[in-house]
């Protein structure tokens, strides 16, 4: 059926999953180094905040995918013309600006939850900043903010087949050119699709797994 394009298209899956989790790593830190701003910072630094998210949540992924491959690898040409931006880099780092760019909103709807009594209550047992910030805030923030990353990851997800048009060899692509040689886009994109399903539904899984132990010991209230 697929016509000898079944490894490569799982190839192209394993890219695919790989430029998710580097823009996931990457946009969780700047999501919460974002939302942190944003809440504790002082006026200079929440206005950065404000400045990226207003900026990369404006902008159409597609066009940041392009901007950042073009853009890059046209900075890297100013300090050597041998210099190349790799594609698969470009691409995640694109996916993961935009990505934390969401996740400051999520998390700093996460942080302005924690009632302000657990921060005082910190301090007045003698915990520094950072120890209350590690012990009393951020497990809460992961159990608040989890589903809304949650939904980020599964759009993310969808989004990596955008790094197909800058050459990262991702399913998408793979695709793409299994329906070049074999003129049979039909099966080759309805392959893709299913594989895409698959990831979705064993993130899906994973997520729901991930809520459930953040939830233990939370009594829910009907």
């Amino acid at each position: 059926m697929l016509q000898g394009f079944g490894p490569q298209l799982l190839a192209g899956l394993a890219i695919t999953v790989q430029v998710a989790l580097v823009a996931l790593g990457v946009g969780l830190i700047l999501g919460l180094s974002g939302g942190i701003a944003k809440v504790y910072g002082n006026r200079a630094v929440r206005g950065v905040a404000e400045v990226y998210t207003t900026i990369f949540r404006g902008l159409p992924e597609f066009l940041v995918v392009l901007i950042a491959f073009f853009g890059g690898s046209l900075i890297l040409a100013q300090f050597s013309e041998d210099a190349e931006l790799n594609a698969f880099t470009a691409g995640s780092l694109a996916l993961a600006t935009t990505f934390g760019a969401y996740a400051t909103e999520v998390f700093r709807g996460a942080f302005q939850s924690i009632p302000p009594g657990q921060i005082e209550a910190g301090k007045a047992v003698g915990l520094s900043g950072i120890k209350i910030m590690r012990r009393i805030v951020l497990p809460q923030v992961w159990r608040l903010a989890l589903p809304g990353l949650g939904n980020l990851f599964l759009s993310l997800l969808k989004d990596t087949a955008l790094v197909s048009v800058i050459g990262v060899d991702d399913l998408m692509r793979k695709a793409d050119i299994a329906r070049s040689v074999t003129k049979d886009s039909f099966t080759m994109y309805a392959a893709a699709a299913v594989l895409y399903l698959l990831l979705t539904a064993v993130t899906t899984l994973t997520l729901h797994l991930l809520e459930r132990r953040a939830n233990r010991g939370i009594r829910r209230t009907a």
